[in-house]
């Protein structure tokens, strides 16, 4: 599909991002094996948390989807599938299964896509096999994976680069396992898991930076859950209300979880007008609106300490930086170079037809600032990300910008095009 965008005059509006993906798989996976029925309000409606729920039901995991509310009968022990779990595009699918059915008595196998194929799995097979896992993959480390289920003992580790997906798997696989686990957090990443465990009475802690868990009898609690708005999705259109020379945006019933604000902040430091509104909780999880407008930026030298934290942020960063003061300037992001293309690469490239000024660098890129954007014929890849992206930036671009592959959007925010045409009004 090719979607066509003209510059807005104005942007103006308030959006409702999708349900938080990291909080809908954790719902989801979590209550499949807690003691009863839970219901999951305001879930993801992207293909990722599809793939979940179609691995879910095929492991006899009972879930009706019905006006928006996934109804999840659990309980404590699953079910052989009778094929290959199917993980799709979803790296989180993939990785977080392998948690969950390291202990499972059975065999399983999960594959995905082919570019999930061509992402690695050690990362998180490595620790579940110190646990007692027996996990093979296709040239060691890459799907299709086979997990025959073992009995697990409890390990200490410590994450070598911060990833809430390993963090997560090894913590699903410890809610099995024998004795105490100990995960500890160079970086910290998100910490949803550890809060919904917290809800259904796992018995899980944490003391400075490392992740304690010790296994329960009596099983998981359910807990029914309304899933905040993804901040990951509001990105974009905080990225467009600070870039935008006549933009007020307000985005409500976002996700403000700590781990998940450091856009926020990178936006912050560069000069962006972003206000935090009306905080609360739901559950476990911060809440909060935010409300953007027009800001005049500079260029800043990313902290590489804070790049895990906005790493799927990054190609944003790097557009607001082509309209900043200065220049831009993001290392420590090879990880970019690992997901669905290579977006370190393809950002630089798409980002150019736009005539700014781009370098790639070999774990990010730097970005000259006082661009003025030109419309463009560009390409997502097939990468939602990227998709999303070069709408952002033909809503700033003059003249007309064409974005091959727009579809790609859908995957992890279904309704973006049709925001970015609520909030973008013309003379």
């Amino acid at each position: 599909m090719i979607r066509r965008i003209r510059a807005c005059s104005k942007v103006r509006g308030e959006i409702s991002p999708p349900g938080d993906k990291s909080i809908s798989h954790r719902g989801v996976i979590l209550n499949s094996i807690a003691r009863g029925r839970a219901k999951v309000r305001g879930a993801s409606s992207g293909a990722d948390l599809a793939a979940t729920i179609s691995c879910l039901r095929s492991l006899g995991v009972k879930i009706q989807a019905q006006n928006g509310v996934l109804d999840i009968w659990g309980g404590e022990r699953l079910q052989e599938a009778d094929d290959v779990l199917q993980a799709q595009n979803s790296a989180t699918t993939a990785r977080m299964l392998c948690g969950l059915l390291a202990s499972q008595p059975f065999v399983s196998i999960i594959t995905g896509d082919r570019s999930l194929r061509q992402r690695p799995m050690g990362r998180v097979m490595r620790p579940l096999r110190l646990m007692g896992a027996e996990l093979w993959g296709r040239k060691n480390d890459l799907l299709p994976v086979v997990i025959r289920g073992a009995r697990l003992r409890g390990i200490e580790y410590t994450l070598p680069e911060p990833s809430a997906q390993v963090k997560s798997a090894i913590i699903l696989a410890s809610l099995a396992a024998s004795g105490e686990t100990k995960i500890k957090e160079t970086i910290p990443c998100r910490d949803h898991t550890e809060k919904m465990l917290e809800l259904m009475e796992a018995d899980i802690k944490r003391e400075g930076d490392v992740v304690i868990i010790k296994p329960k009898g009596g099983g998981l609690r359910p807990v029914s859950i309304d899933v905040p708005g993804d901040i990951s999705a509001a990105s974009f259109w905080l990225v467009l209300g600070t870039i935008h020379p006549d933009a007020q945006i307000r985005i409500v019933n976002c996700g403000v979880n700590p781990t998940r604000m450091g856009i926020v902040n990178v936006l912050k430091d560069m000069g962006a007008k972003v206000e935090i509104e009306n905080r609360r909780l739901w559950g476990n999880e911060p809440v909060a609106d935010l409300y953007v407008e027009s800001s005049h930026l500079h260029g800043i030298e990313v902290d590489p300490q804070a790049v895990p934290g906005v790493i799927d942020e990054v190609p944003l960063i790097l557009l607001a930086g082509s309209l900043a003061q200065g220049r831009t300037v993001i290392r420590g992001a090879s990880e970019l170079r690992l997901k669905e293309v290579d977006r370190i690469r393809k950002t630089v490239m798409e980002l150019s037809r736009f005539e700014i000024e781009a370098r790639e660098l070999p774990d990010g890129a730097m970005i000259y600032g006082g661009a003025k954007l030109q419309g463009a014929e560009c390409q997502s890849h097939g990468d939602h990300r990227l998709a999303m992206l070069l709408g952002v930036a033909g809503m700033v671009a003059q003249g007309e910008t064409a974005v091959h592959g727009a579809e790609a959007a859908s995957i992890s925010y279904p309704k973006f095009w049709d925001d970015a045409s609520s909030v973008c009004q013309y003379a």
